[in-house]
């Protein structure tokens, strides 16, 4: 029970729990996106990185959506299990793919949200354009999950330095997210900032849920907010703006050319000198 996540107060803590799939309550991070944007009845939305699909259940419950659940690393026939289980099996539809090779036809959705999982793979300079065209012209595109309060510059500070690894470089400020989507140019950002006492959530869900954790547990509490928290970022593609179309092969023909240069005799290379 949490007075700062009204909705997901309604849900039982025993199904939160049999549906972690990372370090965050997917819930509390789904409407605290959504706070930020507009979903209504029948509207098409890709969950990309859904995870075990927490997320995606409460998007149709909450919103009436149409949810198309989407992760790599999870099986769908377990998420269909949940799917089914919640009676949401005729709106939230589980599938298997990578984020870089999305099987959904151009302009398809009416948005897309990513929880705690847009870090992985969303960093790249080219990838908003890429995952852009999926959405409708004017569609909103939202991510919310861990990330930081300032850019760290250099090392991690030595009280994190227990806790941090190479991957965690994946994570940005709010600030960053909005200045990474304005230079892409196929979006126009709404919002980009970061979850008030973001930190203190963050330590409450560990502690609950992997009270072992003491490293993770220990750098929050050191940091109390300074560097770290939950940030989010929400966008609307740009109606005029003209998308890269990906590129799956490049068609070539082959033609076969000698390997090495014609041997010439000294004879021949004076005769050519001469003329």
């Amino acid at each position: 029970m949490s007075a700062r996540f009204p909705r997901t107060s309604r849900y039982h803590p025993d199904w939160i729990r049999s549906s972690v799939s990372g370090g965050a309550n997917s819930l509390w991070l789904t409407e605290w996106l959504t706070e930020a944007m507009s979903l209504g009845p029948g509207m098409r939305v890709l969950d990309l990185g859904c995870g075990r699909g927490a997320s995606s259940i409460f998007l149709h419950r909450e919103f009436e959506v149409q949810v198309w659940a989407t992760d790599l690393w999870f099986s769908p026939d377990e998420r269909m299990e949940r799917i089914r289980d919640a009676g949401v099996e005729h709106a939230v539809f589980p599938i298997h793919a990578d984020a870089r090779s999305l099987p959904f036809a151009a302009g398809f959705f009416d948005a897309v949200v990513s929880i705690d999982s847009y870090v992985y793979y969303g960093t790249d300079d080219l990838y908003l354009n890429y995952l852009a065209r999926f959405v409708r012209p004017g569609g909103q595109i939202g991510i919310a999950g861990a990330g930081l309060a300032q850019e760290i510059d250099g090392p991690a500070p030595e009280h994190l330095a227990a806790w941090w690894e190479p991957s965690m470089a994946s994570l940005h400020s709010a600030q960053w997210w909005r200045r990474h989507w304005d230079r892409s140019g196929v979006a126009h950002v709404d919002v980009a900032d970061t979850m008030t006492d973001g930190w203190k959530h963050w330590l409450e869900w560990q502690r609950a849920i992997a009270p072992d954790n003491q490293v993770e547990i220990d750098a929050l509490t050191a940091d109390g907010g300074s560097h770290l928290g939950y940030v989010r970022a929400v966008a609307r593609r740009r109606p005029d703006a003209t998308l890269d179309e990906p590129i799956s092969s490049v068609p070539v023909t082959y033609v076969k050319r000698p390997l090495y240069r014609r041997r010439t005799t000294i004879a021949e290379e004076s005769l050519n000198a001469g003329m």
